[in-house]
């Protein structure tokens, strides 16, 4: 998306003290608790950060500080919307715990990149890393009922990387799927890019050659309802994939209530090792002084400049 506008006014935060707030929310907050890294779980994320190195919306020291701090929470996180710009992206590695490292794709529709960044002592980077394409030859597979429009690529290929744990291996993939506008024919390209995920996914486990047995798709799906009758609900588990419950009702953009982002998986493997799953509300927990001095529209415009307008979501699984 284009790059937010910078926020007229100046506020001064210590970041120290944001850290310790997001904490006690983390650990506190009804609904919102995240689970400690322990040994025989995975903890997976996955975040948006709107816009991470645009040169129109750099972040500051302490915004960077405080996204680093809560990457820092998970053993392997997926983000979306890294520009071709690695500036800020180099800032946050430099702000992480020895051992954190990353991967990444190249540039492809508005400049952005898939990236994942995960703890190197805790898990361990497999030789599968690649984007999913759909060979043009196969494109005339990618159609859903009531829609004529042909499938033509994806404006971001979705980008997949296995990470093994001490007892099982995972391929992730992480995808910032298309949204366009609200129009039909966006809102057409978008499911069609959905289904072709999913039907990627669904060949891959029936061929019986998938480099594992746990494929998880994850990342900003552009959802806005997670329930049957939505167009993109219906493409992404027409295949066999399916969304769990979360944990909590947050949506996972700060304003209104839509649920973009999201995490899907086979009943297989990575179903049956799946324990739970959230999202965090991190905008509840910072800048309390700016959300009583300014009002909600601008709280709400100096969070997603600062930091985004995605909230992270997260998913358990035993290993």
């Amino acid at each position: 998306m284009p790059p937010f506008p910078k926020p007229s006014f100046q506020y001064q935060f210590d970041f120290s003290s944001e850290i310790h707030a997001l904490k006690v929310w983390r650990d506190t907050k009804q609904g919102r608790a995240i689970p400690a890294k322990q040994d025989g779980k995975f903890l997976l994320g996955s975040w948006n950060i709107a816009n991470l190195g645009d040169r129109k919306q750099r972040r500051d020291t302490g915004a960077i500080r405080i996204i680093s701090e809560i990457i820092s929470w998970f053993d392997v996180v997926a983000v979306q919307e890294v520009k071709e710009s690695l500036h800020d992206f180099r800032r946050i590695m430099l702000s992480l715990p020895d051992g954190y490292e990353a991967v990444f794709s190249d540039v492809a529709g508005n400049d952005e990149r898939m990236v994942f960044i995960y703890d190197g002592k805790r898990v361990k980077r497999m030789e599968l890393a690649g984007e999913i394409a759909v060979a043009p030859a196969s494109h005339r597979h990618i159609r859903l009922p009531g829609i004529q429009q042909k499938f033509k690529g994806f404006d971001r290929n979705p980008f997949a990387v296995a990470f093994e744990l001490p007892s099982s291996v995972f391929t992730i993939v992480n995808a910032h799927l298309y949204f366009g506008s609200s129009s039909k024919q966006s809102e057409n390209r978008r499911a069609l890019e959905t289904y072709a995920v999913g039907r990627w996914a669904d060949l891959r486990m029936k061929r019986g050659d998938a480099y594992s047995g746990n494929t998880v798709v994850i990342g900003d799906l552009n959802m806005p309802a997670v329930e049957p009758g939505d167009k993109i609900y219906d493409a992404l588990v027409k295949r066999g994939l399916r969304i769990p419950e979360h944990q909590s009702s947050i949506g996972t953009v700060i304003t209104g209530n839509k649920y973009y982002d999201q995490l899907s998986f086979f009943p297989g493997e990575a179903g049956q090792a799946f324990v739970k799953q959230g999202v965090f509300d991190f905008d509840g927990a910072v800048f309390r002084d700016l959300w009583q001095q300014r009002t909600s529209k601008e709280f709400d415009a100096y969070v997603r400049f600062h930091i985004s307008d995605h909230r992270p979501i997260w998913a358990q699984f035993d290993i």
